[in-house]
């Protein structure tokens, strides 16, 4: 079970609860891939790229989220 974290405001230990909560979801999803036949460090690689590619559709996101404000506050400006 994921433990939610201790308050919603931002506390300096947050990133590492949060880290601690996912550990466990981490290693099973590793155990599952080792005993489909993937070795550790192809498993590693795997999840590094998922989280890279998720890191980089963010910040796509983003720009686009920024993009789509700009181009309403013009519209709304009358340009």
């Amino acid at each position: 079970m994921i433990s939610a974290p201790r308050h919603d405001r931002d506390y300096p230990d947050r990133e590492i609860d949060c880290q601690e909560a996912m550990e466990p979801g981490f290693q099973a999803i590793g155990d599952c891939m080792r005993e489909a036949g993937w070795q550790r460090g192809e498993v590693v690689r795997s999840l590094r790229r998922l989280m890279a590619a998720d890191n980089m559709a963010q910040r796509e996101n983003a720009k686009v989220e920024a993009e789509l404000a700009i181009a309403r506050a013009m519209i709304r400006a009358g340009r």
